[in-house]
């Protein structure tokens, strides 16, 4: 049996979310367009008769520019320290040559744990052409950061196998570290919260979305009847309240038809979504909200 950890890293819009999706055959992370979707580390656990990897999806690697974002980043660096493989993915798309992933200063940190074998998936080759994916196999081969380079499409789940092949080289010998039907360690409020931050997400652009974060405050499975939840949208300021609830309230009616839909499909059952807006000033620069709304915050 082996048994291990295993990261995916990369760039945001990278492809990580949709990676992890395919390799489990469940959606677990929300995935958009945009990039900085992802914000907290989501476990994914893949399991058969020989083996067991448990994936991590993390936030795309950047340099922070308030508090949000650097615990994000500190996730992603525990990730990487947690980890027996690192998956390193390339949107070979928008960054053929790799260019403006490696001079990234904090990728360059990461990937110079020389005890984690790490393996590069050069991602979105269905985007591409085959001379180029040629020439960036020929170009990263040639280094020795990576024990391999496998070129894949997350989205159109090409060559995944190859990726689970390569892994299991590297994973060691140990016992499950969950239940053969484990797919995640989070709970189901969680995954509720991130789906209705997903419909966020989708239906507004600029800064809305990075400035949203949702709550969930009840959460009540009923007998003979719809499950209850209420989930709270906390923005940044006042300006942004009308904006998520729209004009008599059409914005946040079809956020919560939206996030409905989903929730019940996740779930397998009926639920009753409520959604309100609260204003938390400047949240994504206050370690106190940071730590209740669930991010890692250690005190100092």
């Amino acid at each position: 049996m082996k048994s291990g950890f295993v990261a995916i890293l990369g760039l945001p819009n990278a492809g990580k979310s949709t990676l992890m999706n395919a390799l489990i055959g469940e959606k677990l992370s929300i995935i958009t367009n945009k990039p900085q979707t992802t914000r907290k580390k989501i476990l994914g656990i893949l399991t058969t008769e020989e083996y067991q990897i448990i994936f991590l999806d993390t936030p795309g690697i950047l340099e922070p520019e308030y508090l949000l974002q650097e615990k994000m980043l500190e996730s992603v660096k525990a990730a990487a320290n947690d980890a027996d493989v690192i998956l390193f993915l390339i949107d070979i798309n928008s960054d053929p040559q790799g260019n403006k992933t490696f001079t990234e200063k904090s990728v360059i940190e990461i990937l110079d744990r020389k005890k984690i074998r790490k393996i590069l998936l050069l991602n979105k080759i269905d985007l591409s052409n085959q001379k180029t994916v040629k020439t960036i196999i020929e170009k990263f081969s040639s280094k020795d950061t990576f024990e391999k380079v496998i070129p894949i499409s997350a989205a159109e789940r090409y060559n995944l196998d190859s990726v689970i092949e390569a892994v299991l080289e590297y994973l060691p010998v140990h016992p499950k570290f969950f239940p053969g039907d484990d797919l995640s360690d989070a709970n189901e409020r969680f995954f509720v919260s991130e789906i209705i931050r997903e419909k966020i997400f989708e239906q507004f652009r600029d800064e809305i979305p990075y400035s949203t974060e949702v709550i969930i405050e009840e959460f009540k499975e009923r007998e003979n009847r719809k499950d209850y939840i209420s989930a709270s949208i906390i923005v940044e300021r006042e300006t942004q309240k009308p904006i998520i609830i729209g004009n008599k309230g059409q914005s946040i009616k079809k956020i919560g038809e939206r996030a409905r839909a989903a929730v019940e499909q996740f779930l397998g059952r009926a639920v009753f979504l409520e959604l309100r807006v609260k204003v938390r000033n400047k949240w994504r620069n206050n370690a106190n909200l940071l730590k209740s709304f669930g991010y890692d915050i250690s005190d100092e």
